[in-house]
C-alpha cells in the first residue's frame, strides 16, 4: 500500500529532479517508489474492474 509520506517523496525526489540532478542513491529509490504506487494503482484498478456488473434491464 503506498501511503501519503511515500507520494510525497516521490514528489519531492520529483522537483529535485528538475533542479538537479539526482544521485544513483536517489535514483534508486524514485525508481522504487514509482513501481510501488504504480503497482498499487494497477492493484485498485483491478479490484475495481473487477466489482463491475453489468445489468441486462431489457429482460
Amino acid at each position: 500500500m503506498i501511503t501519503k509520506d511515500k507520494i510525497d517523496r516521490i514528489n519531492e525526489l520529483a522537483h529535485k529532479a528538475k533542479e538537479a540532478e539526482l544521485t544513483a542513491e536517489e535514483l534508486k529509490e524514485q525508481a522504487a517508489l514509482r513501481r510501488e504506487y504504480i503497482d498499487a494503482f494497477k492493484e485498485n484498478l483491478r479490484a475495481q474492474l473487477d466489482n463491475i456488473e453489468f445489468v441486462d434491464e431489457k429482460k
